[in-house]
């Protein structure tokens, strides 16, 4: 039986999957918009690329395994003065976007780069005999041939994100895994927390099939 009534438990549901939703919204949103690049960065710069780059390859890839090994719980502490810094608290959904955001785009960074290295370096070099100049190359073949695997990674950028921001429940992150950790854990309300366990599987099952869906769609190979 539980403590909670019905009503009360859909709406702090529903109240906590929207907390989630604008959480990975936000974070999804800024890992596209500098994960994405960041990966180009450190794919071009590789020896025998386009801007091959010793120093500035091992910079790009140094900062982000720095962000990538780093447990998300410490890089929530350790962002806080920069979560307050940008958005005068450090608790609610809105603060707890800083640090996901984050580690987002280092861990989108990073498979943005493996798929890029999947791409055959023949098509590459047949463009360039073809006289394409470099920013044409990457626009109209690096990133289409690779985009199965960039959408791919996204899809896994999304479902480790529904993970961490259970974590960023614990420093008062809100969403889903707030409540599961509020009532299943302080309140010792197990079937409140199975539920929310649940729906979150649910969850993460129709982000994934949703992502290799659009990704099959896209693969012509």
């Amino acid at each position: 039986m539980l403590s909670l009534s019905v009503t009360g438990l859909i709406t702090d549901l529903i109240k906590a999957f929207m907390e989630t939703f604008l959480m990975c919204g936000i974070s999804i949103f800024i890992s596209i918009v500098l994960g994405l690049p960041l990966g180009l960065f450190i794919y071009i710069t590789r020896e025998g690329l386009f801007w091959q780059n010793r120093i500035l390859h091992l910079i790009g890839g140094l900062l982000v395994n720095i962000v990538r090994s780093t447990p998300f719980v410490i890089l929530l502490v350790l962002l806080i003065p920069v979560t307050h810094m940008l958005t005068g608290t450090t608790i609610g959904p809105l603060a707890a976007s800083v640090p996901l955001s984050v580690a987002a785009v280092a861990f989108y960074a990073r498979l943005v780069e493996g798929s890029l290295v999947e791409v055959d370096k023949g098509v590459l070099e047949a463009a360039t005999a073809m006289g394409a100049t470099n920013g044409r190359i990457i626009r109209e073949v690096l990133l289409v041939e690779a985009l199965p695997g960039l959408l791919r990674g996204l899809t896994v950028t999304v479902v480790s994100l529904v993970g961490y921001t259970a974590m960023a429940g614990i420093v008062g992150g809100g969403g889903v895994g707030d409540l599961a950790i509020r009532f299943g854990y302080y309140r010792y309300e197990t079937n409140v927390m199975i539920i929310t366990v649940v729906l979150l599987i649910v969850l993460v099952q129709v982000i994934q099939s949703l992502g290799e869906l659009i990704a099959g769609e896209t693969d012509k190979r």
